[in-house]
């Protein structure tokens, strides 16, 4: 019983030995905007494989994201589309992208978002941005 427990220690030990060095050490540039903490929370809850560190020299890449654009829509023109139109499609809407480049200057991938409701759906935007990162970078590489 004891060489069972044992074993099932050490085989523990080395999967998640393999776990934490299978992450990717991750900068995130600050933005103006603050979306950088979006981007942080995103891929924790998206379990990207990687760790975000505050120091830049740690990292192996640096996410960088542009400041979040919002088109907003003029209640004239909202008023408008519902009386000769319909009203779908009249929220704000908002759009950013993101560059992920490695230490040595390559950039490795690279996305852009476009949401409706604008400056209220950071989250969604950055949850966007996490999910097609981990399936479009992170699984390739394995």
């Amino acid at each position: 019983m004891k060489r069972v427990l044992l074993a099932l220690a050490i085989t523990f030990a080395a999967v998640n030995a393999s776990a934490q060095a299978q992450k990717h050490m991750v900068y995130i540039e600050p933005t103006e905007d603050g979306f950088e903490v979006y981007l942080t929370a995103a891929l924790h809850k998206k379990g990207v494989p990687v760790s975000v560190v505050s120091n830049r020299e740690l990292a192996a890449f640096t996410l960088k994201a542009a400041e979040v654009q919002v088109e907003k829509q003029s209640t004239g023109s909202k008023v408008a589309r519902c009386l000769f139109a319909y009203c779908a499609g009249i929220e704000d809407s908002a759009s950013t992208s993101v560059t992920l480049v490695s230490k040595e200057g390559i950039v490795e991938w690279s996305y852009s978002v476009n949401k409706g409701r604008g400056s209220k759906n950071r989250q969604s935007m950055a949850e966007a941005i996490a999910k097609h990162l981990k399936d479009d970078y992170f699984r390739k590489k394995r």
